[in-house]
């Protein structure tokens, strides 16, 4: 029997949002109803966690009233996003303290049969603090200590939007020293597949540059082809991973029935407006 994983992602909760909430519930009721052995959010729990406590307390009563067991890695939406893009919320000790004292640790690592599943902090590697290096060093204990265990990696950012030889700094992808480093850790200990978010794009393209990258699609909203390049498709839902215990793994896109796909380029107001990609 295959352990079931349950990777839901960008739920963006919060009390101000109910459009959301509502899609949460939905998938909640799926969720319960299937049963998982387990959920994993990667990342932007809340709508706005970066500015305010209340969404990250919101998010966290909400996976908790899903009666599952269940783990999370913070978005940017949630701790704040990577120093390098000189935005007005970067990730930092005030915003990581307030993830931590909510929900509690911001990486993880879950032994199942078979396999080990270690997520991560994504927004955290692009940054100076103490606690990037106590992840690193987290990362590569788990990687070392592995064993026979296949390798589950979770993030919130994609390692890579294209090619793991990337250089520009990008709001989409881990930055690229970051990801160097991660990369040197993996050459020596690979993971079977590496599952985030954030894009609000389902994609899986198979095993390239010897990795198997699959990004979930997300459970709030999407963002219509007007606003957002198409680099996968962009269903609201939610993905499915078999792992069988002799290592390999299974992935499909799961959509339940009653989950609205709310385009945000049409909902002004919940983030900064978004400019078409052509000009009319």
């Amino acid at each position: 029997m295959a352990f079931r994983v349950a990777q839901i992602s960008d739920t963006h909760l919060s009390e101000q949002h109910p459009e959301f909430t509502a899609n949460f519930d939905v998938l909640s009721e799926h969720l319960r109803a299937d049963a998982p052995d387990l959920v994993v959010n990667t990342g932007d729990l809340s709508a706005h966690g970066e500015l305010e406590r209340d969404d990250l307390a919101f998010a966290r009563e909400k996976h908790a009233a899903l009666g599952l067991d269940w783990l999370a890695i913070p978005g940017n939406h949630d701790v704040g996003n990577d120093p390098q893009l000189n935005g007005p919320t970067p990730a930092d000790a005030e915003r990581l303290s307030r993830w931590l004292g909510i929900l509690g640790a911001d990486h993880f690592r879950r032994d199942v049969p078979g396999w080990r599943l270690i997520g991560l902090n994504t927004l955290l590697t692009g940054t100076d603090l103490p606690q990037n290096e106590d992840q690193f060093d987290f990362l590569e204990e788990a990687l070392a200590t592995a064993g026979g265990r296949a390798v589950a990696l979770f993030l919130h950012k994609p390692l890579c939007e294209e090619t793991v030889a990337e250089e520009e700094i990008t709001y989409w992808a881990v930055q690229p020293r970051p990801r160097r480093r991660i990369l040197d850790l993996l050459a020596r200990h690979p993971a079977r597949f590496i599952a985030s978010g954030h894009v609000h794009q389902y994609r899986d393209r198979g095993t390239v540059e010897g990795l198997r990258q699959v990004w979930a699609p997300a459970a709030a909203f999407m963002v219509g082809d007007t606003w957002q390049l198409p680099v996968g498709e962009k269903p609201v839902g939610y993905l499915e991973h078999l792992l069988h215990e002799d290592g390999r793994h299974e992935c499909r896109l799961v959509q339940p029935q009653g989950m609205r796909r709310h385009d945000l380029g049409l909902m002004p107001g919940i983030y900064p407006a978004m400019r078409p990609l052509v000009a009319a």
